[in-house]
C-alpha cells in the first residue's frame, strides 16, 4: 500500500500542506471548522492517522485520562475481573465521558511502566489504583501530570500540588463492623486479610477497636485461591472456635463464606461474616453479605473534580476522604449460645 503523503491530502481537497498540517497538529484556530471537517475526514478515509488517535496525541490537550491498575499478585492475572476493580473501571468511565474525556486503561505491577504510559500518550491526568504508600512515594519523582491515587499516601505527605490522595476512611469502615458484630453478642472474632499493611492495616485497627482487640484473632492468609484453601484447611480447627469473621475485602469474604459452608458450618447461625467494599456479588450470594459500603460513583466524581482542580492550579484538600457505611445482611446475626 502506498504511503499517504500531507501533499496528497492537500492537494485532493484543494488547500496548502501548511493547512493539512495544522489540523493533524491542533492548531486550527484560524482554520475554518468546515474545512477541519473535511481535512479529518480525508485523513482517515485516507488513513493517514487511523481514527485520527494521532491527531489527538499532537495536541496540547489530549483529553485522555490514564487509568492503571495495579496487577498485583493475588488476582492471579483476573486483575480486571476483581468486582472492586471492575466498579471503579464502571464508575470512573462514566465519569470520564461525561467529561468529554477518553479513558485509556492499563494493568502493571511495575512503576516504571506507569511513568512510561503517561508520557506516551500525552495524558492529561491519571487515576492510579492499588498501589501501596512505598510506591506511590517513589512514583511521585518521576510524574510531572496531576494524578489522582486511590488510599495512597500518608496524612503527613508534603503536598506538591500535583497529586491528589482520595481515600475513604478505612478505619471507621472496620470500626463498624466491629462494633455491629460486638453488638451482635459475638466474644471472639477473626479478622483476615493478605497484609497488615497500608490500607488493610486501617482497617484490621479500626475492627479491633470496635469489637475488642484482645478478642480478635488476625490470621493472614495466602493471596492465591488453592494455599488459601489449604491454610484454611489447616486452621479449620481454630477457625471453629470463632463466632464471627471480618475480611478485609468483600472477595476474601466471600471465599471464606464458601469455604466454611463446604465444611458444613452455617453462615451466619454458627459463624457471622462480613467483608468490605460491598460489590456487586454481596448481594448475589446466600446468604447476603454484611458490609462496608463505598461508593465508587462518588469516588470517581470526586476524582475528576480533583484533576481539573489540579490542572488549574487549585490546591487540593489532602488527603480527600469519603465516608463508609455499614450495610447488614444476612451474613451477620445475634450470637446464639449452643445448647
Amino acid at each position: 500500500m502506498q504511503r499517504v503523503r500531507i501533499a496528497d491530502i492537500a492537494k485532493e481537497l484543494g488547500v496548502s500542506t501548511a493547512t493539512v498540517s495544522n489540523v493533524i497538529h491542533g492548531k486550527t484556530k484560524k482554520i475554518s471548522d468546515a474545512t477541519v471537517k473535511r481535512v479529518q475526514k480525508l485523513l482517515e478515509e485516507r488513513q493517514y492517522i487511523p481514527s485520527m488517535a494521532g491527531l489527538l496525541l499532537a495536541q496540547n490537550d489530549s483529553r485522555i485520562i490514564g487509568i492503571v491498575m495495579n496487577n498485583h499478585g493475588k488476582y492471579e492475572g483476573h486483575v480486571l475481573e476483581d468486582p472492586f476493580v471492575a466498579a471503579s473501571l464502571n464508575a470512573l468511565s462514566g465519569e470520564i465521558e461525561k467529561a468529554g474525556y477518553f479513558m485509556m486503561v492499563k494493568t502493571t505491577s511495575r512503576l516504571t511502566d506507569i511513568v512510561k504510559f503517561a508520557s506516551m500518550w500525552n495524558m492529561e491526568g491519571m487515576v492510579i489504583i492499588g498501589f501501596c504508600e512505598e510506591e506511590y512515594n517513589e512514583l511521585r519523582q518521576f510524574m510531572h501530570i496531576p494524578f489522582v491515587v486511590y488510599d495512597g499516601f500518608p496524612a503527613d505527605s508534603p503536598d506538591d500540588g500535583r497529586l491528589c490522595n482520595l481515600t475513604i476512611d478505612n478505619y471507621d469502615g472496620g470500626l463498624q463492623v466491629g462494633r455491629h458484630l460486638r453488638s451482635l453478642g459475638h466474644r471472639r472474632a477473626l479478622c483476615l486479610s493478605d497484609n497488615d499493611i497500608c490500607m488493610d492495616a486501617r482497617r484490621i485497627r479500626g475492627f479491633r477497636d470496635g469489637f475488642g482487640a484482645e478478642n480478635t484473632d488476625l490470621l493472614i492468609i495466602p493471596m492465591q485461591r488453592e494455599p488459601r484453601r489449604a491454610f484454611y484447611e489447616q486452621h479449620l480447627p481454630f477457625i471453629r472456635e470463632h463466632t464471627a469473621a471480618f475480611a478485609v475485602s468483600d472477595y476474601y469474604a466471600v471465599d471464606f463464606l464458601q469455604f466454611v459452608q463446604e465444611k458444613g458450618m452455617h453462615v451466619p447461625e454458627e459463624i457471622s461474616i462480613a467483608g468490605f467494599d460491598d460489590t456487586p456479588i454481596c448481594q448475589q450470594i446466600v446468604p447476603t453479605l454484611t458490609t462496608v459500603r463505598q461508593d465508587p460513583a462518588r469516588r470517581a466524581a470526586s476524582a475528576l473534580l480533583a484533576l481539573r482542580e489540579l490542572k488549574q492550579g487549585t490546591p487540593v484538600r489532602q488527603p480527600c476522604m469519603l465516608p463508609v457505611q455499614l450495610m447488614p445482611r444476612h451474613s451477620t446475626a445475634p450470637f446464639k449460645i449452643s445448647k
